[in-house]
């Protein structure tokens, strides 16, 4: 079970536009890592998200231990909190897994920069050292 709540975020990273650090600012500490959740139990939340060409999901933030797979290939931009600014290819079935200690988070945004639609899915594992966020 996740014993830290984790409620103080930090301010947006340098470089953003006023636009994105304004919603950055609205929205750390959001726990929606997904278009949809498709399925929740008192061990696991399952995501889907899909992006069309140019969509983007806005900030949102990671406190639990979670993995994703690409159902789909495509690629995408993301804005991390710490001010990097990464693109990214994706293969179908690629997959990475994620770990954060206590106290620990990740804050970023996603958009299609390719020209066909982007799947994922994601699973997050609720007994991570962090309370899962209210979604």
């Amino acid at each position: 079970m996740g014993i830290h709540v984790i409620d103080t975020w930090p301010k947006a990273p340098e470089g953003l536009s006023e636009e994105l650090a304004e919603e950055f600012a609205r929205n750390a500490g959001n726990g929606r890592v997904g278009s949809a959740l498709v399925s929740e139990t008192d061990r696991v939340r399952v995501w889907s998200l899909t992006l069309k060409p140019s969509e983007r999901i806005g900030f949102h933030t990671h406190v639990l231990d979670y993995f994703w797979t690409a159902v789909t290939g495509g690629r995408a931009r993301s804005n991390y909190g710490d001010g990097r600014v990464a693109e990214v290819s994706y293969k179908p079935g690629d997959t990475q897994h994620h770990h954060y200690g206590l106290g620990e988070f990740m804050t970023h945004d996603l958009e299609n920069i390719g020209d066909t639609d982007l799947t994922f899915t994601t699973v997050e594992f609720k007994d991570s050292a962090n309370a899962p966020l209210v979604i």
